[in-house]
């Protein structure tokens, strides 16, 4: 960890008084984005909003949630190096990353199953109990993505 601490980015990184303020709002903003696009196919995907359908709103956020994470990945990456050794041995970070990883599996299980039949519920019906069990699990894995990202601050 020490050559990654030690890398000219992660230096600026501590050292310039306004960098690491300035990738953490991108990474916040990314993270706003990237929650707010999931959360409204989630809810959606929970019953809210029946009228507008499910294959319309997907192509709408989707967008939005990929283009957060060319927000979060590369400041988040650039947060990491500054701290490298710290958020290795944090349990918390490891939490955080397990849970993003959990996440992407849930969307990619959501996407591979549930919705490849959404035409059929697609407006005015319930969701499929995967897709809302699906929906509900992502609302709650990334909550607590976020919330482990707040808690790094305080371990």
């Amino acid at each position: 960890m020490g050559a990654i601490e030690m890398s000219a980015l992660a230096v600026a990184m501590r050292q310039w008084l306004w960098l690491y303020p300035i990738v953490e709002i991108v990474h916040l903003t990314g993270i706003a984005l990237l929650f707010g696009s999931i959360a409204v196919l989630d809810l959606r995907l929970l019953g809210l909003s029946r009228a507008v359908p499910v294959t319309r709103l997907a192509r709408h956020v989707l967008p939005w949630t990929a283009a957060a994470f060319l927000l979060i990945v590369p400041s988040g990456l650039m947060m990491f190096i500054a701290h490298a050794g710290d958020f290795i041995q944090s349990e918390v970070f490891v939490l955080k990353m397990g849970l993003i990883l959990a996440a992407g599996v849930n969307a990619a299980v959501f996407h591979a199953g549930a919705f490849r039949g959404a035409a059929a519920w697609d407006t005015n019906q319930p969701p499929p109990a995967a897709a809302r069990v699906a929906a509900g699990l992502s609302l709650v894995l990334w909550i607590a993505v976020i919330a482990c990202g707040r808690l790094l601050a305080y371990t």
